[in-house]
C-alpha cells in the first residue's frame, strides 16, 4: 500500500473511532461510566494531580501487565534519576501495583483516562510525561495519535499479540497500522511476536526481540516467596496439587485426573484455581456428583480451619495468591490450555522447579515448546495423560530433575528489563 493510501485509511479510521467514542458520550455513556466508576472517576476523565513534570509514563492495564511493567520500572530507577508514574486501567492492576511497587517506587500510580481526545489531552497536559511506554498490546489509538502530535516519544515493552487478537487486527490492519506506526520502537518478547507485529504492516527495524520481562519480575518474587505461608493446606505428607486459572470445561477434567491419581496416593489433595474467581462455585459444583470427594471454598476454610479436615478439593475464590500456591505444590496444571483460550502463564510454576503441565493450546505463551523440550513444562490431551504426568512428579528423583531442568531454562532467559530499558536510552540519547 503506497504511503499516501496508508495514511489515509489511518485518517479515515480515527475519525471513525472518534466519531463511534462521541456518540457513546452524547448517548449517556459519561453517566454509565461515572456510575461504574463512581469512586475513582476523576483520574479516569484526565484530572491527575500530583505528578512529577518530566516522568516515565508507563501504562499497564491490568495484574499481568502490571508484573510486566514492574521489572522494568525497578531497572529504570537503579539507572536512571528519571521519576516514574504507572497507570492502570483496572481496580485489580492497581492492587497488584500497590503490592508489588511499594516504598517510593513509583511517584504516582492512577487510572489511565478514558481514551478520548478531550480526557487523553487533559491528563497530558497534566503530566507532561517525558516518554510514554504501553505493556503488551495496550492500544489506545486517541493516546498515541496525541502523544505522536505532541512529539513524546511512544515504546511498547514486552509487545505481544494473542491468536484471538491477532485475527482481530488483522481484520483492520489497514487502521491498526497507522496506530503502530506512532511508536518509537517495539520490544516483543520473542520471534513469533515479532512476525504477528509485522504481518500488521510495522517495518523489521522497528521491532526488537527483548525476551519476557514478566519472567525478571517472577524472578524477583521468587526470592521472597516461599511455602510457609499455606503449608497448612497439604494434608500431612500426601501430595498437593494446583491447577492454576483454570477456564470452563477445564475443572471436570482436572477433578477427573485427580480422581485416577487418589488411587495411587488416598490422602493427596488438590487445589483449582479458577481464571475469574467468580467460578469458584461451580467448581465446587463440579465435585459434587463424586460422592468419595468433599469441596469447600478457601474462603469457607480460612474461616472454620477445622473443615479442612474432610476437604478434598479446595476452590480459590480470590484473586493474587497463585504464585504462593505454586510455593507449596508437589505439581500443577496450567489452565486455559486444554480449552481455546491460548494457556496461561507457564513460567510461575517452573520459578519452583515446577515442569508446567499444560495442555495443547498455548499459543499466548510461544516458547512453551521449548520449554517442553527441555523438560520444563509437559504438555498433555486428556485427563489420563495428566493424571500419569502428576504421578510421575511423585517418582522417586523426579523432583531434583525437574529442579535441574526449570533452572536450566531460566538460565536462558532474564534480562528482559535491562534490553528494553537500553533500547529506550539508545533512542532517546541517554546514557545511565
Amino acid at each position: 500500500m503506497a504511503f499516501r493510501e496508508k495514511f489515509t485509511s489511518y485518517k479515515i479510521g480515527m475519525a471513525l473511532y472518534r466519531f463511534l467514542g462521541g456518540m457513546f458520550f452524547r448517548l449517556g455513556g459519561l453517566k454509565i461510566l461515572k456510575r461504574k466508576y463512581k469512586n475513582d472517576i476523576s483520574e479516569r476523565l484526565g484530572q491527575v494531580s500530583e505528578v512529577p513534570e518530566g516522568a516515565v509514563w508507563i501504562h499497564a492495564v491490568s495484574v499481568g501487565e502490571v508484573q510486566s511493567a514492574s521489572s522494568l520500572i525497578r531497572r529504570i530507577k537503579r539507572k536512571s534519576p528519571l521519576p516514574c508514574v504507572l497507570s492502570t486501567v483496572t481496580t485489580t492492576g492497581r492492587d497488584m501495583a500497590l503490592r508489588l511497587l511499594a516504598s517510593g517506587a513509583v511517584e504516582k500510580i492512577f487510572y489511565s483516562p478514558f481514551d478520548t481526545k478531550k480526557f487523553v489531552t487533559q491528563a497530558l497536559d497534566n503530566i507532561k510525561p517525558l516518554i510514554y511506554i504501553s505493556m503488551e498490546t495496550e492500544l489506545w489509538p486517541e493516546m498515541f495519535a496525541e502523544l505522536k502530535a505532541r512529539k513524546i516519544p511512544a515504546f511498547l515493552a514486552n509487545g505481544r499479540i494473542s491468536e484471538k487478537s491477532f485475527k482481530r487486527l488483522r481484520r483492520t490492519k489497514w487502521f491498526w497500522r497507522g496506530v503502530l506506526d506512532t511508536f518509537t520502537k517495539l520490544m516483543v518478547r520473542f520471534e513469533e511476536d515479532k512476525e504477528k507485529f509485522i504481518a500488521l504492516g510495522v517495518p523489521a527495524e522497528k521491532i526488537i526481540v527483548t525476551g519476557d520481562c514478566k519472567v525478571d519480575a517472577l524472578l524477583d518474587r521468587r526470592k521472597v516467596t516461599g511455602p510457609e505461608r499455606w503449608e497448612w493446606l497439604r494434608r500431612n505428607d500426601a501430595p498437593l496439587f494446583v491447577a492454576g486459572s483454570t477456564h470452563q470445561g477445564e475443572d471436570e477434567i482436572v477433578i477427573s485426573a485427580f480422581r485416577i491419581v487418589r488411587r495411587k496416593f488416598p490422602g493427596a489433595r488438590l487445589i483449582i484455581v479458577p481464571r475469574h474467581p467468580e467460578r469458584a462455585l461451580m467448581t465446587v459444583a463440579s465435585v459434587l456428583p463424586y460422592q468419595e470427594l468433599n469441596a469447600e471454598l478457601l474462603s469457607q476454610i480460612e474461616n472454620d480451619k477445622r473443615r479442612l479436615n474432610d476437604v478434598d478439593v479446595i476452590a480459590v475464590d480470590r484473586i493474587g495468591i497463585l504464585f504462593e500456591l505454586y510455593a507449596v505444590a508437589d505439581a500443577v496444571f496450567i489452565g486455559g490450555s486444554l480449552v481455546e483460550k491460548g494457556g496461561q502463564n507457564p513460567f510461575e510454576p517452573a520459578l519452583f522447579g515446577l515442569p508446567a503441565i499444560h495442555g495443547p493450546c498455548m499459543t499466548d505463551f510461544p516458547d512453551t515448546e521449548r520449554m517442553d523440550d527441555m523438560g520444563a513444562a509437559v504438555r498433555v490431551s486428556n485427563d489420563t495423560e495428566l493424571a500419569k504426568a502428576w504421578e510421575e512428579r511423585l517418582e522417586a528423583g523426579a523432583a531434583s530433575k525437574a529442579l535441574r531442568d526449570c533452572d536450566e531454562y531460566f538460565k536462558t532467559l532474564g534480562g528482559a528489563a535491562k534490553k528494553t530499558w537500553n533500547e529506550i536510552e539508545k533512542e532517546l540519547g541517554i546514557r545511565s
